[in-house]
């Protein structure tokens, strides 16, 4: 039986595709449709989430080795929406003047790009977030965003244990009482509608 590929009530996933591929020297497209980012450190399953979210395989890339995608991948979706994966962060491995690049590289797309919408901040949730998560929760603000946390490895809990560690999350990246934090599971697929509903909520204001 095929896949509904519905994300949206009324939006069915026609097209998504990888459409461009910033490095560090690159020029950032100018898009006309609107942008959601998603940042987070080496694997805390950003591809994973993007590729639950499209309801593919794969569709965002992944790499082998931790902490070698160095681009910001766009990937536009039904010529409607870009979904934007920043590099990852916190990769003990890559030296210190790579990581700075790296930095620059995502400071100038959040202050450049015309079309964002909203970031989303992935952190492990089996874990106290780590101090490269509370600088770029920190740094997102300081652009101009309010992050929306996904805690990602959801799955990987006890039921029990997720109050503790949403709060252990809050409290850590000091967010505010009425700040988003969605836990995500890429193996159920828990927490994907509450992604949708906030892109929708964009998306319908523009007679998506």
């Amino acid at each position: 039986m095929a896949v509904k590929k519905e994300i949206i009530p009324g939006i069915k996933i026609k097209k998504a595709e990888l459409e461009t591929v910033c490095g560090i020297t690159s020029s950032f497209p100018e898009n006309i449709h609107p942008e959601f980012a998603f940042a987070g450190k080496s694997n805390v399953g950003k591809s994973s989430l993007i590729n639950a979210l499209m309801q593919r395989k794969s569709l965002a890339r992944t790499s082998a080795t931790p902490g070698k995608t160095q681009t910001i991948n766009f990937y536009h979706v039904n010529d409607e929406f870009y979904l934007v994966d920043l590099p990852g962060y916190g990769f003990t491995k890559a030296n210190e003047s790579v990581r700075a690049k790296w930095g620059k590289m995502v400071e100038r797309y959040l202050k450049k790009t015309k079309q964002l919408q909203k970031v989303f901040l992935l952190v492990d949730m089996r874990h106290k977030p780590t101090a490269d998560d509370c600088m770029m929760y920190d740094w997102i603000v300081h652009n101009g965003y309010t992050p929306i946390v996904i805690a990602t490895k959801l799955d990987k809990l006890k039921t029990n244990e997720i109050p503790k560690a949403k709060k252990l999350i809050r409290e850590t990246l000091g967010m505010d009482k009425d700040g988003i934090l969605i836990p995500f599971s890429s193996e159920s697929k828990k927490g994907r509608e509450e992604v949708y509903d906030i892109l929708k909520a964009f998306l319908v204001d523009r007679n998506v």
